[in-house]
This record gives C-alpha cells, sequence and structure tokens, in this order.
C-alpha cells in the first residue's frame, strides 16, 4: 500500500475516532501548520542546530506533517504529485547551471 495514504487513512481513524473532522476545516488545518512549524523552530532558538534535542524534533515534524497531510486529504491532493511537480516547477526556476552551490533567489540568478 501507498505509504503516503496508510499515513493519511491512520490519521483520519485517530482523528474520527475522537470526532475532531468537526474542528478540521482548511482553514484551521493551515493554521495548525504554521504553529506547529513554530514550535519545530522554538527547538532552535538560541542553539546551534545541533543542540536541538533530536527527539522533540522529530514530534514537532511530525504535528506539521500529519497536518499536512490532512489538509492535502481535505482538498483531495495527492501528495506524491503535488510535491514532485513542485519540484519540477523549482526545478525550471533554478537550473543546476545557475544555481549549484547558490542561495540566491531564481529572480537573482
Amino acid at each position: 500500500m501507498n505509504d503516503i495514504k496508510t499515513i493519511t487513512d491512520a490519521l483520519i481513524q485517530f482523528r474520527n475516532e475522537r470526532d475532531w473532522e468537526q474542528f478540521h476545516n482548511a482553514k484551521d488545518l493551515a493554521l495548525a501548520i504554521n504553529i506547529e512549524a513554530g514550535e519545530l523552530l522554538e527547538l532552535y532558538l538560541w542553539k546551534n542546530a545541533e543542540e536541538a534535542n533530536l527527539d522533540k524534533v522529530k514530534a514537532e515534524l511530525a504535528d506539521v506533517f500529519a497536518y499536512a497531510f490532512l489538509l492535502a486529504e481535505k482538498y483531495n491532493l495527492d501528495v506524491k504529485e503535488i510535491v514532485l511537480n513542485k519540484i519540477a516547477s523549482n526545478g525550471e526556476k533554478y537550473p543546476v547551471d545557475k544555481a549549484k552551490g547558490s542561495a540566491k533567489k531564481y529572480s537573482e540568478l
């Protein structure tokens, strides 16, 4: 079975067992992604990257993924497809010959 579908199905089962779908509208899922991403960032605040607690990083990153998968499911989006399409789009904006080794935005290459 598709790994993304397995994860999404498990998230939906967890959510539905608790009757939380009523709270999972697109706006609130998007807000939750941002909040969880902020909690992930907080783990690095005032530290070198190597000092962040890896177990906490995993937990917060899992929360970001979980809400992102639920938001994709809300719009019936194929996660694999949209990510691969974004990689292809970025490949056009950041051609290897111009972007390799550079952190510049595509408009500055």
